[in-house]
């Protein structure tokens, strides 16, 4: 029970109404007191308290307030005694409640594997549901104790019947596959440099870096390794994101000896959760440094389309009054020969001039910076389907930077 209480909650919980002074009204002394404390409390959090500690002060004070009683004879209340076995039954006969039975227990239980279990299993917000179900069912929860066995009990059998089912669905391929890469991460180096050394733990684990080719080509090797194990795409798509964070934790922080302890189910459930979730992110990285490279790609073709443009560009000035001066002079000799009649108004070089500039600051600016320009031009829709074909879904083949530079 919380310790601190303001003066609204205080009113809101603790506030006793015409029918329970009634109750209190024959009571006189520690039993007066005691009696109030345990009939508010029990209304607050659907149980008794276990000690005099557990209730604070405050809420003491303000409950003999309202019965004009002295707060310290709170302390003298028998709380092993004949009078509080007695005053907690009539409680629960004023508040409808009973008190559970081992029936009533196993059947909270059982409602609590089928509906709270499935979405979280962290203890302290599993006893929060089961504690709601016995309020819900008007009944009286067994001792904290007890209550803390049952639950932790509950918790233990779900996840030994959730890691073998996780066990059952995987293929003795990705079994074994997982076994030579645990193998490996714990064995010594062979010494051979020509054979390929796989990615360590570590370096699955790590993050993408700095955006470029060398991060992108890191983050498909890892996912090529973790694809490699050939884990079934659905595995984990019902289980609720907080148990396969809880599970990939478990395997990020142990040692990998550690790991090769574990019974099989939990040995492979916890490896499995990690690479499963480990991919997924893997590939949403992979998504965002494509598209910060196609992005970076771009605006240095840009910037060498506009360079090499403006090395040639000559910018024409006043284009409105060249435009003028053409229109009338076209107005006033409409049959009259270009040369002969524009030339002399216009240069043929200005118009020249006025002519590229145009060319290169409208469309044909915009094709040569996204489809065509120099030879080191940025990457079109087509390269990047097969740049995304081959190394994304294709990981049995190898390809090298060089073939993609082209």
């Amino acid at each position: 029970m919380k310790r601190n209480w303001d003066v609204e909650e205080l009113i809101e919980h603790f506030t006793l109404l015409p029918k329970e002074m009634q109750l209190v009204g024959n009571k006189s002394g520690e039993t007066r007191i005691g009696f109030a404390v345990l009939l508010k409390i029990f209304q607050c959090k659907a149980r008794f308290p276990t000690t005099k500690n557990e209730i604070p002060k405050a809420v003491v004070q303000f409950i003999a307030k309202q019965i004009d009683t002295d707060p310290q004879l709170f302390s003298q209340y028998d709380w092993n005694g004949r009078a509080i076995k007695y005053h907690r039954a009539q409680i629960r006969e004023f508040c409808g409640f009973r008190e559970s039975t081992t029936k009533d227990i196993q059947e909270v239980i059982d409602w609590v594997h089928d509906h709270v279990l499935p979405r979280n299993i962290e203890l302290e917000w599993v006893k929060e549901k089961a504690y709601a179900e016995f309020r819900q069912r008007r009944l009286e929860p067994p001792t904290p104790e007890r209550f803390d066995r049952v639950v932790r009990s509950a918790i233990r059998t779900y996840e030994t019947s959730f890691f073998d089912q996780i066990y059952r669905r995987l293929s003795n391929i990705s079994i074994a596959r997982m076994d030579n890469l645990i193998h490996l991460w714990t064995s010594e180096s062979s010494g051979e440099e020509d054979q390929e050394q796989p990615l360590t733990f570590r370096e699955l684990v790590a993050d993408p870096g700095r955006v470029g080719l060398e991060s992108l080509f890191r983050e498909i090797s890892k996912l090529r390794t973790i694809r490699h194990l050939q884990l079934p795409e659905d595995l984990f798509l019902h289980v609720p994101p907080k148990m396969i964070k809880r599970y990939r934790q478990r395997a990020v922080t142990e040692d990998i000896r550690e790991l090769r302890r574990h019974p099989e189910p939990v040995r492979y459930t916890l490896l499995s959760a990690f690479f499963w979730s480990r991919s997924r992110e893997i590939t949403d990285n992979l998504v965002e440094l494509l598209i910060q490279i196609v992005h970076r790609i771009g605006a240095r073709a840009e910037r060498k389309v506009k360079k090499e443009i403006l090395h040639d560009l000559k910018r024409v000035t006043r284009k409105t009054g060249i435009l003028y001066r053409l229109a009338e002079t076209a107005l006033e000799y409409p049959d009259g020969i270009i040369r002969e009649v524009l030339f002399p108004v216009v240069q043929e070089e200005t118009l020249r001039s006025l002519v590229k500039e145009m060319k290169n600051t409208g469309p044909a600016y915009r094709q040569k910076v996204y489809t065509g320009g120099p030879p080191t031009g940025c990457i079109t829709g087509a390269w990047f389907r097969k740049f995304w074909m081959y190394f994304i879904f294709d990981p049995t083949t190898t390809y090298t930077n060089r073939s993609f530079r082209r």
